[in-house]
């Protein structure tokens, strides 16, 4: 007879550590709550888009069903102004992007996409602070691309190909006024293009080439449709991004890719604002519908 040793024994099979969504959840759920009872239309988008954090973060929790850890002190009171909302928001975007590069695919994925819908609210008012542009989108040192990794970084860059050439189509519908930020946009998404690209070819993959022509999903005929193209191709942009993300362990190209996702959120966000898209924030962006 094989004597087990006790420790293995008493063993409970399953992580004991306290879940880290855990904080990230309990901080939507609280903020939710203050940001719903706040006056005016950033308190009522903000809870629209925590409360579907929340709901994410707690599926996800529940599902792994890690120990609770006991509270240490007063819980946190919700924000009482918008002000305070604003804090709150910069914390939760901080944190979630801390979060992603060592949490498992299928964790990171959605934390990203959080990470990103905070950014794109604090795009959507000046109340809520605008916040801090995404990092920069650049060529990760030693990545290796492999099977499912490398499909995903062609899916960004045919993202990024379409991006491109949406801009180069809408410069011609939208006024002078527009030229900066359509200079911009495609600089950036130039610039990922070719990230794509040297990754790619380092790995001795063949960059996907552009289409021949894209066809527009609404024909552009002035500048609010001009406008709603260019943040569909923001929202495309987005799921690639998240797409690799979900498809890579290396830390590294998930700073890159997360970066990536939160620009064409922020992007996307100024462009909705400007055509009246409801909600203007997208609340977990580059998860499907």
């Amino acid at each position: 007879m094989v004597a087990v040793p006790l420790a293995s024994a008493c063993s409970p099979g399953f992580d004991e550590t306290p879940d880290p969504l855990g904080p990230l959840l309990r901080a939507a759920e609280t903020d939710a709550a203050g940001a719903k009872a706040l006056p005016g239309a950033e308190g009522e988008a903000v809870a629209a888009a925590l409360e579907a954090h929340a709901a994410a973060l707690k599926t996800e929790v529940d599902r792994l069903n890690r120990p609770k850890p006991e509270q240490q002190g007063p819980a946190e009171n919700p924000p009482s102004s918008v002000d305070g909302l604003k804090e709150r928001l910069a914390q939760a975007r901080k944190q979630a992007e801390g979060l992603v590069p060592s949490l498992p695919r299928y964790r990171a994925g959605m934390v990203a996409s959080i990470a990103a819908g905070c950014a794109a609210l604090q795009q959507s008012s000046d109340k809520l602070g605008r916040g801090d542009d995404a990092g920069a989108v650049e060529v990760p040192a030693g990545v290796q691309l492999g099977g499912e990794t490398t499909e995903a970084v062609q899916q960004a860059l045919a993202a990024e190909h379409a991006a491109v050439w949406v801009y180069g189509l809408v410069s011609a519908y939208l006024p002078d006024a527009f030229t900066g930020a359509v200079s911009r946009g495609t600089a950036e998404h130039v610039k990922r293009r070719n990230v794509c690209e040297r990754m790619l070819s380092a790995a001795g993959q063949t960059p996907t080439g552009p289409e021949a022509a894209y066809v527009p999903p609404r024909p552009v005929t002035e500048a609010n449709s001009a406008m709603e193209l260019v943040a569909t191709a923001e929202s495309d942009a987005t799921a690639a991004w998240l797409g690799v993300i979900d498809r890579t362990d290396d830390v590294a190209l998930r700073t890159t890719a997360l970066n990536a996702l939160i620009g064409s959120a922020r992007r996307g966000t100024a462009w909705r604002a400007e055509f009246g898209a409801k909600p203007v924030a997208i609340a977990m962006p580059g998860q499907s519908a």
